[in-house]
């Protein structure tokens, strides 16, 4: 189990959770959201992006894990596990699930589109683009709350309590 924050630990910012570099998560479902725009390359580039914000946060929760727990044993698994968790938790919450839901939001949005008006293609496709992008703030609060339950239901469970993540 975790040990509480010091008063100094909990007014540290965390980069990767309290900045701008948050928004780097969300790259891909910007790029689903575009997906009828632009080239898929550029779609796949969002998400190297997006799973580049994601290995560096599991690599500085490794890193921070190391620092509080110094020398102590046991260090090796706990920074392990810092790492496994907040890489699962990302690429779930922030990577594979929000991504799939905005390309499925997208491509239904753009079936209905082209069966239910006579809109030209190109307003179509900046539509279902709008669409996307507005979905975007909807999803993460339910998406995250469903990863924390799924890894407190399996994951969690093989390697004991992990701070959660916000």
């Amino acid at each position: 189990m975790m040990e509480p924050k010091s008063e100094n630990e909990s007014k540290r910012v965390d980069i990767y959770r309290d900045t701008w570099v948050r928004y780097l998560g969300y790259a891909n479902e910007v790029g689903e959201a575009f997906r009828a725009l632009v080239p898929v390359g550029m779609v796949w580039a969002s998400y190297a992006v997006a799973m580049a914000y994601v290995s560096a946060d599991a690599m500085d929760k490794g890193k921070k894990a190391a620092v509080v727990h110094g020398d102590n044993p046991g260090k090796s698994v706990r920074v392990a596990v810092a790492v496994v968790d907040t890489f699962v938790w990302q690429a779930l919450a922030s990577v594979a699930i929000p991504g799939f839901t905005i390309n499925r939001v997208c491509a239904a949005s753009l079936y209905l589109l082209g069966r239910t008006t006579r809109w030209p293609l190109p307003a179509r496709k900046w539509s279902t683009t709008a669409i996307g992008l507005s979905t975007i703030p909807f999803i993460i609060t339910p998406i995250d709350r469903s990863v924390d339950f799924l890894l407190d239901s399996s994951l969690r469970k093989v390697y004991g309590g992990v701070e959660k993540h916000d």
